[in-house]
């Protein structure tokens, strides 16, 4: 589980490098859409493996963004609110459809981390 968190925090700190070093941040928007989805997908990743790391294996199939919901909302409310406007942000917004807006980007990235940190405090407890 600790591991989890480790990785999901090097998730997230590529996310912020690739922002910071190559999507050319000018007046409050990002110039390159491309950098911009590497990092909204990177930022979700880490969500998923920290995420991972709590939940644990599902039983058949792969693991869908509806899995996850129903997963986290028999845990905590705060947080199933948390990761679902982590997806809508990091995976649609950036992810996919490249939103250059960098409050929208810090916006993202604040609730990766809270939501790691929040999954780093559930695995400290157990």
């Amino acid at each position: 589980m600790k591991n989890s968190v480790q990785e999901a925090k090097r998730y997230l700190d590529n996310a912020k490098e690739i922002l910071r070093e190559k999507a050319k941040k000018e007046d409050g928007f990002y110039q390159d859409k491309k950098y911009v989805k590497l990092a909204g997908h990177a930022a979700y990743t880490g969500v998923l493996v920290a995420l991972d790391g709590l939940l644990g294996v599902k039983g058949k199939g792969r693991k869908s963004v509806d899995w996850y919901l129903q997963e986290l909302g028999k845990m905590d409310k705060k947080a199933l609110t948390s990761f679902h406007t982590a997806y809508d942000t990091l995976h649609l917004s950036m992810g996919y459809d490249g939103n250059q807006s960098a409050d929208i980007s810090s916006t993202g990235l604040k609730l990766a981390e809270s939501l790691i940190n929040w999954v780093e405090t559930r695995t400290a407890a157990a």
